[in-house]
């Protein structure tokens, strides 16, 4: 998963340079360090170029053809017309902005919510925040097995615990469901909605993550203050809680956004874009297209018509970004006198167009939403209120109590939600057939039986995919890890013209997404007969882990005490002595979350081995485990099985790896 981080500032900290004298013409003109400079970076230059870079200006060109039989057409702008006038693209570009807005309002609340247990907790809050991190270190194949597994009509276990409960019948007599049992992921009113709810589950963690760091980072004397001034929790929440996350929330949304808009592995793995083409994004219409129609040029035109809203969000980030790191433009003081009322006004403004498009776009959908989040945020305030007072009437240890009780109920909600769906993975991985198809003992199996363990290795090639998986993964991960280490060092430590430049690329190429990437490279593999090749998913996995390795690596270089390096070049080192035998030593916790981080986006990336993988002995494990569903014979326990031995290496690589992590990520943030 990404990191929130802003873009380290070029040569920080780096020894002063030697005067002008003591430089040639072309390291005046150049940089003193760029001979260097371009040693290290070239490796991430021509990966960056190659795979990023060449394929979007190729995908330009093709967007202007058409293909008839076996040559390309030049159509000009056609391609880009006929999407005004595409059913299809029209209602795509709507489920992607429907799926996205809803999910962001869901994981900022949630995502806060959560921080603020934590933050106040004392007890615990480790092992609470190792279980939380779990739907985010999951691969997105198991996210999506386990909930479809539970919203299942007939097999799954949300019905009858809802019916149970008396939830169930209550949802359809306030009509949030049109009736009961709900087809969740088949009824055409519930699948968006559904398919929301899952993006939620699996996003929450990262928002936890991202407000708890912000939360630590706001000063304890700024409570303190307004607890001496009398203001209520409420009010410290609203002026010193909200005003002191309101950066980190505005980053960690954008970020969010991006993604979300273009995600294609959950929607494809949940519903295929199902029933009709009710949640079916603008990236799945891309897809249909290119690869599955062979309109390349239509596929194209299809992510580039979106390039100005990702651009637009990237511009954003990045002058939040650049904000962070304390750069100012020229002109900041005269426009701060106008810039301070819009800044105020803009979150409303904002506020109000997202309301009204929603309204417009899924008004079903829309009330639905708001009675839900609606009962979360009273809930909450009627326990602060309660809280607040019994504080001003003086009653400390009932609204100690008060608290405790609420925080904790709240946890045990929380947790439920985050861990039921892998509670089932795990008990029903170890149920006979027998007991799967029956629903007999569904929370716990009588007896536990490794039948699903046998016959996933016997009726599917699974041991091949679970090696292919770890070769690519392991590769992918060492290419990305050597460039990055170099582009990292020459990024935080050398002096060169262009650092800035070839910095924003790295940002740029961060948050790019695979939607605009995956036709040119298909075409490009195409070319060098590279598809159905293991080798395709080497070279391209790097395209989105080496800019945040590049990214987080100059950021924890940056943080190493420059004197020490210094010192080894006194003694006679020279500077790749130095950086070898003093730097890469001192940034093993770097290394090491680099590694983790890497190593997990390729054991867990979907679409780039969905479309350059075909044949059986090639796949990797989320394509594999996906090809296990022959349309609508799923074999449940199978899939359970493979579920956990997919997902026990990377969640026992972060418990291991966690205190590294921490470091590694903690040190880059601050000076990345």
């Amino acid at each position: 998963m990404r990191s929130v981080r802003s873009a380290p500032a070029p040569a920080t900290g780096a020894p002063p340079p030697p005067g002008r004298g003591s430089l040639t013409k072309t390291q005046r003109r150049l940089g003193r360090d760029w001979r260097l400079a371009a040693l290290f970076l070239a490796p991430t230059a021509a990966l960056v170029g190659g795979l990023v870079l060449v394929p979007i200006a190729r995908s330009i060109v093709t967007s202007t053809t058409e293909r008839h039989g076996q040559d390309n057409v030049f159509v000009g702008l056609g391609n880009y017309i006929a999407l005004f006038a595409d059913e299809q693209f029209r209602t795509g570009v709507v489920n992607s902005f429907v799926y996205t807005a809803y999910a962001e309002v869901f994981k900022v609340v949630l995502g806060l919510a959560a921080a603020l247990l934590l933050h106040h907790r004392r007890r615990g809050r480790a092992l609470l925040t190792g279980l939380l991190l779990v739907p985010w270190v999951v691969p997105t194949v198991v996210t999506a097995f386990s909930w479809r597994s539970l919203l299942d009509p007939i097999f799954g276990s949300v019905n009858t615990l809802l019916t149970a409960s008396g939830i169930g019948p209550l949802l359809a007599t306030v009509q949030l469901v049109d009736s009961w049992p709900a087809g969740w992921l088949s009824d055409t009113s519930l699948a968006m909605p559904s398919v929301i709810l899952v993006n939620v589950w699996k996003g929450v963690p990262f928002f936890t993550v991202c407000f708890l760091a912000g939360l630590k980072a706001i000063p304890a004397d700024l409570y303190e203050a307004a607890a001496i001034d009398g203001a209520s929790s409420w009010r410290r929440f609203v002026h010193v809680t909200l005003p002191g996350l309101r950066h980190v929330i505005t980053v960690t949304v954008t970020l969010s956004s991006i993604w979300t808009f273009n995600n294609f592995d959950l929607i494809w793995l949940l519903t295929q874009g199902g029933p009709g083409n009710v949640t079916a994004p603008y990236v799945l219409v891309a897809y249909s297209k290119a690869i599955l129609q062979l309109q390349y040029g239509a596929g194209a035109a299809v992510t580039l018509v979106m390039l100005p809203v990702i651009g637009g969000l990237v511009f954003v980030l990045v002058r939040l970004l650049r904000q962070d790191a304390g750069t100012k433009r020229p002109g900041s003081a005269r426009t701060a006198r106008w810039a301070a009322p819009a800044r105020k006004a803009l979150p409303w403004v904002v506020t109000a167009a997202l309301v009204g498009l929603l309204v417009w776009a899924s008004p079903q959908i829309f009330w639905k939403a708001a009675v839900v989040l609606g009962v979360i945020l009273l809930i909450a305030a009627t326990v602060g209120r309660v809280v607040s007072a019994l504080q001003s009437q003086g009653g400390r240890r009932a609204s100690s109590l008060v608290s405790s009780l609420g925080s904790g109920v709240a946890m045990v909600g929380l947790l439920a939600f985050v861990l039921g769906p892998l509670y089932w993975i795990a008990v029903t991985a170890f149920k006979s057939e027998g007991q799967v198809v029956m629903r007999v003992n569904d929370l716990w199996p009588t007896p536990w039986t490794l039948e699903q363990f046998g016959a996933l290795f016997t009726n599917q090639p699974f041991g091949r995919w679970y090696l292919n998986t770890v070769l690519v993964s392991v590769a992918s991960t060492a290419v990305a890890l050597v460039c990055a280490v170099l582009a990292g060092y020459a990024l935080a430590r050398l002096r060169f013209r262009g650092a800035q430049g070839f910095t924003v690329t790295v940002l740029l190429t961060y948050v790019m997404p695979g939607a605009l990437l995956f036709i040119p490279l298909y075409q490009l593999l195409i070319g060098v007969r590279l598809t159905d090749s293991l080798w395709s998913l080497v070279l391209t996995y790097p395209t989105f882990t080496l800019p945040f390795a590049t990214w987080l690596l100059a950021g924890y270089f940056a943080s190493i005490p420059v004197e020490l390096e210094e010192a080894a070049l006194v003694d006679g080192c020279t500077r790749i002595q130095a950086f070898g035998r003093v730097v890469l030593p001192l940034a093993k916790p770097g290394l090491l979350a680099v590694a983790l981080f890497t190593l997990t986006n390729a054991w867990n990336e979907f679409l780039f081995a969905f479309v350059f993988i075909t044949k059986d002995e090639y796949k990797t494990l989320p394509v594999g485990m996906q090809s296990m569903i022959a349309g609508d014979v799923v074999p449940q326990g199978q899939l359970a099985a493979a579920s956990l031995l997919v997902s026990i290496p990377v969640v026992v690589m972060y418990a291991f790896g966690q205190r590294f992590l921490t470091e590694g990520l903690t040190a880059g943030a601050v000076k990345g």
